[in-house]
């Protein structure tokens, strides 16, 4: 927690007499649970506790639960963010969103819809980079996207410029070079993430997308091959973007001076 902005605001806020000992002691202690119904108890002390907010995973929710625990979230702690919402439930959210002013956004590429009545996330002044081989590991890449942007980063991307046109990457990657940290998505045989690690000294996650077929298709060959990589890289669950989104967004935060 040290250096948490919400932390912070809150001690200012008892320095001042704003708030009472006991109010203050409840948000620092950051284990405020909500219970809604029989089918969610939600964490609504993350942001305090660890800096960024609670995510939802969409994922087998029903739309009717799935936006109670949306609209909860986002009523109280002022901004959610929901992954893998698919448009059925994104429908349903957006409903009862507009009924209690929440304003939301889906963005559909990604899978990522973002709801909140509170303001904008202020801007950290870390930088991630997000490359991707090929146009189909657009999806996750845009899940990471979103998710970094959430945590305050500005967000720089290259995408498609994979390893079987390797003339591709290097225009690209120029612009990038500002970022304290880069996320590759890649698929078939993931190559690109152990190429950028040997051309940048920043960082380098990579995650392994679920793109390939026929023998260790459906991302598990780029798993194997970023885990074997001789170049030095983290790797993350297959087509995890919101992992390598937040992981890489810390690291942003703390080399830009900010939050973690």
């Amino acid at each position: 927690m040290p250096g948490n902005p919400q932390l912070q605001d809150l001690l200012d806020q008892y320095r001042d007499g704003r708030i009472t000992l006991a109010a203050a002691a409840e948000a620092i202690e950051g284990l405020r649970l909500d219970r809604i119904g029989d089918f969610a108890c939600i964490d609504t002390g993350r942001g305090v506790r660890c800096g960024m907010p609670e995510v939802v995973l969409a994922e087998g929710k029903d739309p009717d639960h799935l936006a109670e625990i949306v609209l909860r979230l986002a009523g109280s702690e002022g901004r959610c963010i929901v992954t893998r919402v698919n448009a059925g439930q994104a429908d349903r959210i957006r409903e009862k969103a507009g009924r209690d002013g929440i304003a939301t956004e889906y963005r559909e590429k990604g899978h990522v819809l973002l709801a909140g009545n509170g303001p904008a996330p202020k801007r950290t002044g870390g930088i991630v980079g997000i490359i991707t081989a090929g146009t189909s590991d657009i999806g996750v890449a845009e899940e990471a996207r979103a998710i970094a942007g959430e945590m305050g980063c500005e967000v720089l991307t290259a995408y498609d410029v994979g390893a079987a046109g390797i003339h591709r990457l290097f225009p690209a990657l120029k612009p990038l070079l500002a970022a304290h940290v880069f996320v590759v998505c890649a698929g078939r045989e993931g190559t690109l993430p152990a190429v950028v690690a040997g051309l940048v000294d920043k960082p380098v996650i990579g995650v392994p997308v679920s793109v390939g077929y026929g023998y260790m298709g459906e991302g598990r060959a780029a798993l194997a091959s970023m885990l074997q990589s001789c170049s030095v890289i983290a790797v993350v669950n297959i087509d995890a973007g919101f992992t390598g989104g937040a992981f890489a967004a810390r690291i942003a935060n703390m080399g830009a001076g900010g939050k973690p």
